[in-house]
């Protein structure tokens, strides 16, 4: 049987009493597990991986943290997580047209679509006995995986930062572009000012802004990943010099500096990832007809606004879940010449993920955290690995 990691609800139970319920203390890295795992029969659609690569994801966080909701004792004591993969397909069901063994591909996370083609659930979180891929093999659907374009100038590691994050920022971008223009045409404003926030998803929303012409500032705490923007042309701003908006003084200060950057108008777009701690800064750098846009994996579970200035100003605040499946296909056209990530300076052994987990709790990284779980790769592979 496979190695593969799990989360159990015993595990966290005893995590939270080790700390007294006190999440600052809590450590990820006791709570994810090496476990192993059954796999399922190959069906006539299905597709056996092998996993090459996988990227730390903070919807795994919460997971182990079981701090907005206990998806392991809701999923009946134990999941399987991973959310992001580059795999490389060692067998395929007898009607599965469109892989083939010695394929390498992506995973993405949407795990039961809608009528519309958005995910009810999350695969590997909440779909009910959906396994994910922080582990040695998986055997998944056809519809779940998508071809790896290893010919797009990108590195292992900067493909394997991509799969979850890139139709995130994708979906996030033409919603919150589409929701402005609805209110302001490009006749009337061509030019927008766009923030974002912290994380791998904003860096690649902001990938997008720019590329369309747009003027775009990233606000982090991180030096290493402001400075890889900076050289893409989007602006950095230290959340740092902010006192990560503590109080509400560093909140108006944070505005008034956007302001002074935009000739007093502010931004337009903003990408709020992580809610809690930027969600009133985001809302008050908003210039009038503002879109703020999440992906939904906050701090917060719930978060309060005045109802009435947000609507003199025009403010229209916008939860995003994930991507449809044709939406994921379509943001891998943009790997290496839209999407660049920041990735994390170490790759982490595949013994190593739950420190990579606890190591992102912490925000001490200095980008993505990348996990190599093959040591021997295909050929085609091995050349992008650095």
């Amino acid at each position: 049987m496979p190695r593969a990691f799990s989360i159990s609800a015993a595990a966290i139970a005893a995590e939270r009493q080790r700390v007294g319920d006190d999440l600052e203390r809590f450590e990820i890295a006791r709570v994810v597990a090496l476990d192993q795992l059954q796999l399922r029969e190959v069906g006539p659609r299905d597709v056996h991986l092998r996993i090459l690569a996988v990227s730390a994801e903070h919807n795994v966080d919460h997971a182990a943290l079981a701090d907005t909701v206990n998806i392991a004792e809701l999923r009946g004591g134990k999941i399987f997580p991973g959310n992001s993969a580059v795999g490389e397909v060692l067998a395929v069901g007898s009607e599965v047209t469109r892989f083939a063994p010695g394929d390498v591909v992506l995973t993405h996370c949407n795990g039961e679509p809608d009528i519309y083609g958005y995910p009810l659930r999350i695969w590997a979180y909440d779909q009910p006995d959906s396994i994910g891929w922080y582990g040695e093999e998986a055997v998944v659907a056809d519809w779940q995986v998508i071809p790896a374009p290893l010919d797009c100038g990108l590195n292992l590691w900067e493909i394997a930062a991509l799969p979850l994050r890139a139709p995130t920022a994708y979906h996030l971008w033409r919603r919150a572009i589409g929701i402005f223009r609805l209110k302001v045409s490009r006749g009337q404003r061509a030019r927008l000012n766009v923030l974002g926030f912290g994380g791998g998803v904003s860096e690649l929303f902001l990938m997008l802004a720019i590329h369309e012409g747009h003027r775009a500032f990233f606000c982090s705490g991180s030096p290493e990943r402001r400075k890889h923007l900076e050289q893409l042309g989007i602006e950095p701003i230290d959340q740092r010099e902010f006192n990560r908006f503590a109080g509400r003084d560093n909140v108006k200060a944070f505005s008034k500096h956007l302001k002074g950057l935009t000739g007093g108008e502010g931004v337009h777009i903003a990408c709020d990832m992580l809610r809690g701690p930027v969600y009133a800064a985001g809302l008050a750098a908003l210039a009038r007809m503002g879109v703020n846009v999440s992906a939904g994996w906050q701090l917060d579970a719930g978060c309060n606004y005045n109802s009435a200035n947000l609507s003199v100003r025009q403010i229209t605040l916008d939860h995003v879940h994930f991507e449809t499946v044709e939406g994921s296909n379509a943001a891998t056209e943009l790997y290496g010449r839209v999407f660049r990530p920041t990735v994390h300076r170490e790759i982490y052994a595949f013994e190593s993920l739950p420190r990579a987990l606890e190591e992102m709790h912490k925000n001490v990284q200095t980008g993505i955290p990348i996990v190599r779980v093959a040591e021997d790769l295909p050929a085609e592979v091995a050349k992008l690995a650095p």
